[in-house]
């Protein structure tokens, strides 16, 4: 039987006696879980100025349900509570309300969507199965030349949230998108009212994907959604009934952060998990979870096949200093969106870094996967030795692997290009601030490698970029921190930073790079260009740290439309919401219309608002 965890909670030493909680119980709490990280500028976790801009009501979903899951596990509920009271510093009042108003619904009973998936969409990650982050020129519904008169059509708020981190998807006239609550809206993509919300486990960050499948009891469209607790769902996309959910890890907090893809009745999830995390505490016994691609019937969730990532189960190594039991290999996680090639039978991946050693060979990499069986068909690994844990970046270094890092991981998909002279590859930017393209036809032989950026833990290429024939659209992170005078706290570096090149598909050549615009004076600013971009002929998107969507032309670079999201939005559902960072996910464009959400409170300006642009706001 498969030895189960017994220590989850993430940078805790002691656990505290069950018993009546006070204020200083709360404080020592927060001290030993939560310090380390929100402290002390800790790149990936929200600062303590954000947390009391928060309720204990949000905090205490993210601790239950939400980002912080693999950080409280094991902790009592009264815990839970004194440490969302400690760092908010507010006491608990009313009950966080997510259900929507009755005024936010719409009117009109949702009608079947008769054949959605024939009109205009932006169903899942990509687009496409390639996921090249194009959209075609009919489907987008607006040309180069209309961007500049894009306007603000409507905005929809996430009740309570920090971060509108969920990339929506587009079909049949719907906008479908998670949220941090694990609300998971269909909305009116015209007026943006809700026609059904469905309540996930935990928060859902990965695109929802749409597919027509096959039942005992007919045909019917459905909503895919994976949650950061390792679920997935199948989701009736009319009428937001729940039709199966399956769990796709018995890890204790393995997570579904890359979209599941649809193709030919099955349902391909890419998994994730939160340990590099959890794996800090000395007292952890680091690491065993292994990323992996599950396939799974999508009109029942029955498992098909499950491949790992790592070959070999995690197995006792030795014991840090002190006295805790390590194991390894770990790690390998797959963050990021699968891609299909129809031609090869074959399903890609990237993954990120080992949690522990030993370090191997698949992680850092491009994978190939058969899509019948699950057999590994080969492996393009692109840095070595990569093992790290979130124990590397603090004090208290326990945990941390030999080789520390430098924690490389690809956090973009890969994109399946087709060359105008019909050869193809496959593309993705690294952390290390490299994009690299192998040769899906020559076992991910590389075809070349061009630096970008330095690279860093958020730095390099964050979430993604889009090709299309000739270029690869590529956006640069590598944030800068620097120091809070009289505070181990630091905040993000407004001169560091940001960008966009465009690299020539054929050898990697750079075309043209277009440097960020100046943050200027505003608070918790950085150029930095983490988010995922998103491109139509002759127009490519990128959001930025400092709050600005801007389109960029494919041909010079030149920017042609910038929009600046941070501040307040009348919301459709009447629920206070404002703009902020953009980070994560892309926008989303079809039928005339491009959605994006704002607001990303680690590393950057908190919001939680969805926005919606049309050509005039019409």
């Amino acid at each position: 039987m498969r030895r189960l965890f017994h220590r989850s909670s993430a940078l805790a030493l002691l656990l505290l006696s069950a018993g009546p909680l006070f204020a200083e119980d709360g404080a020592t709490l927060y001290k030993r879980i939560c310090a380390a990280c929100h402290d002390t500028g800790f790149e990936r976790a929200p600062s303590r100025e954000v947390l009391r801009a928060m309720s204990p009501e949000r905090v205490l979903a993210a601790l239950e349900s939400g980002v912080m899951i693999s950080m409280t596990a094991g902790r009592t509920a009264g815990e839970r509570r004194a440490v969302a009271e400690f760092a908010t510093g507010k006491s608990f009042g009313r009950p966080l309300v997510t259900k929507p108003s009755p005024q936010s619904m719409c009117a009109a009973k949702p009608a079947d969507f008769a054949s959605p998936l024939a009109g205009p969409a932006w169903n899942g990650w990509g687009v496409n199965t390639s996921n090249t982050r194009l959209q075609d020129a009919a489907a987008a519904g607006f040309t180069a030349a209309q961007v500049p008169r894009l306007k603000l059509k409507w905005a929809f708020g996430f009740p309570g949230d920090v971060a509108a981190d969920a990339q929506p998807t587009v079909v049949g006239g719907r906008v479908f998108v998670g949220s941090q609550s694990g609300n998971v809206y269909a909305l009116d993509a015209a007026t943006g009212c809700i026609h059904w919300y469905f309540p996930a486990a935990a928060s859902v960050r990965a695109a929802v994907t749409i597919g027509r499948v096959q039942t005992n009891s007919g045909s019917r469209h459905v909503a895919f959604i994976g949650d950061r607790a390792g679920n997935v769902y199948a989701v009736d996309a009319t009428a937001g009934t729940l039709i199966w959910k399956a769990k796709v890890d018995d890890h204790p907090v393995a997570r579904v952060t890359g979209s599941p893809v649809f193709h030919n009745g099955r349902l391909y999830v890419p998994v994730a998990s939160g340990e590099e995390t959890a794996g800090a505490a000395s007292d952890y016994e680091c690491c065993r979870f292994r990323g992996s691609v599950v396939a799974l019937d999508s009109a029942t969730g029955t498992e098909i096949w499950k491949t790992y990532t790592i070959a070999e189960e995690a197995r006792p190594t030795k014991k840090n200093k002190a006295g805790t039991q390590m194991w390894g290999p770990s790690g390998a996680p797959i963050w990021s969106s699968p891609v299909i090639d129809v031609r090869r039978n074959a399903l890609y991946v990237t993954t990120g870094d080992n949690y522990s050693d030993p370090p191997t060979l698949t992680s850092d990499a491009f994978l190939a996967f058969d899509l019948d069986s699950g057999k590994l068909l080969w492996s393009s690994q692109m840095l070595k030795a990569d093992a790290w844990n979130t124990a590397c970046r603090l004090q208290d270094t326990t945990n941390c692997p030999e080789s520390n890092g430098p924690d490389f991981d690809f956090a973009s998909p890969p994109i399946l290009a087709t060359l105008a002279n019909g050869r193809r590859t496959l593309v993705a930017g690294q952390k290390s601030g490299v994009v690299h393209a192998v040769d899906p036809d020559r076992d991910g032989a590389i075809l070349w490698q061009t630096r970008v950026g330095t690279g860093g833990i958020n730095g390099g290429v964050q979430w993604g970029s889009a090709a299309d024939q000739s270029n690869v659209y590529v956006a640069l992170s590598d944030i800068g921190r620097i120091n809070i005078p009289n505070s181990q706290a630091t905040e993000p570096d407004p001169k560091v930073g940001g960008g966009l090149f465009a690299l020539r598909l054929e050898n990697g050549e750079r075309v043209w790079f277009t440097p960020p615009p100046p943050c200027g004076e505003r608070k918790r600013c950085s150029p930095a260009q983490s988010a995922a971009v998103s491109a139509i002929p002759g127009v490519v998107f990128s959001g930025s740290v400092d709050g600005h969507l801007r389109a960029f032309s494919t041909t010079t670079g030149a920017i042609l439309w910038d929009f600046d999201t941070v501040g307040n939005q009348r919301t459709t559902n009447e629920v206070p919401a404002r703009g902020g960072s953009l980070n994560g996910p892309g926008p989303a464009i079809a039928g005339g219309m491009l959605f994006v959400g704002s607001g990303y409170a680690s590393n950057g300006i908190p919001g939680n608002v969805l926005l919606a642009f049309s050509v005039d706001g019409k």
